[in-house]
């Protein structure tokens, strides 16, 4: 079965998020013969088709307004919706993100369409429907749901789905929508982590917790996030003690991660924060308590004082990472 498949694409200041270029890889597997779209928004969306074509978008519905460089969810639902109705796709898919998770299900119950969210697979079975694998029961299960009907919206958990390039090209198509009455006035927006990389796109994040014992210590792991080109994160206690900012908070009630490297760094592993790293490709447990709870659910643990041994792992990646440039 040949079907249409919308990509709403998500921008980072001037560039494309990652997980959008993944929404499009699974959009490929879905559609079959048929025909790949995708919008994205914002001052910069016109810079975004080559790239967007480059991983199978035939088509770039771009919204070309300073209005849309922040997202608000009035404005963004209003234009996602009158964009699915011109282009009536049998499936729209996006990335699990902050505004994913708030744009998603507005336009779909808007629409009155089925959702599944935080999609961490998306394949087709023998008679060509459509199942997607969810994780449930934070992260301890998963289930498959498969679609009878369409349209349907999907959003995509970052870091699960390789994105690929298929070199096609795409049309840009100038798109204008008349914007709604709004009654929510965004008057501010305050970015209060200055991540250099994404969090929840990282391929290597360091975390820490309670056991970083300051926000000085957290200093020790953006060292060696910075060498390794990843990100630092924090549990639930690191925020509550304030080390750290709680956009950095990772676990049940935070960001869920999938990064191929988890580098915990003083966190006990309770199950809440286990919960938002459970689907990461290797974890590495460091720790001075033998009997910690993250032990069991790490890779690798290393038992120790952090502040011995993370400098440590600073210093020999560096000294791995120097010679390969050489």
């Amino acid at each position: 079965m040949d079907r249409k498949v919308l990509v709403i694409g998500e921008m980072k200041g001037p560039k494309i998020r990652n997980v959008s270029l993944e929404a499009l890889t699974a959009a490929k597997q879905v559609a079959g013969r048929g025909e790949v779209i995708s919008a994205v928004f914002g001052t910069h969306s016109a810079k975004q088709v080559d790239l967007l074509s480059q991983y199978g978008a035939g088509q770039v519905y771009i919204i070309e307004d300073s209005d849309y460089d922040e997202y608000h969810p009035e404005l963004y639902t209003h234009a996602v919706v009158k964009i699915i109705q011109e282009t009536q796709p049998d499936v729209i898919v996006m990335g699990h993100t902050g505004n994913g998770r708030d744009l998603a299900p507005r336009a779909a119950a808007r629409l009155e369409i089925g959702l599944a969210s935080d999609c961490i697979d998306i394949n087709l079975d023998a008679s060509d429907k459509i199942v997607v694998t969810r994780s449930i029961y934070s992260g301890k299960l998963f289930e498959k749901k498969k679609f009878n009907s369409v349209p349907i919206f999907l959003t995509i958990r970052p870091n699960n789905i390789t994105p690929i390039r298929y070199g096609s090209e795409a049309s840009a198509i100038p798109y204008t929508v008349e914007k709604p009455a709004l009654t929510l006035l965004i008057k501010e927006i305050v970015r209060r982590a200055a991540e250099k990389v994404d969090l929840t796109e990282a391929k290597v994040i360091v975390a820490g917790g309670r056991g970083v014992k300051s926000a000085e210590g957290f200093k020790v792991l953006q060292e060696l996030a910075d060498v390794l080109k990843g990100a630092v994160g924090a549990s639930r206690g690191a925020c509550d003690a304030d080390y750290c900012d709680y956009s950095l908070q990772i676990g049940q009630t935070g960001k869920v991660v999938t990064p191929d490297l988890y580098i915990a760094c003083g966190i006990s592993g309770a199950i809440q924060h286990v919960a938002g790293i459970s689907n990461s490709k290797f974890i590495v447990a460091i720790n001075k308590d033998p009997e910690a709870p993250i032990f069991e659910v790490a890779d690798y643990g290393i038992v120790g004082d952090l502040f011995e041994i993370v400098p440590q792992l600073t210093n020999e990646f560096s000294k791995i990472l120097l010679s390969q440039v050489k």
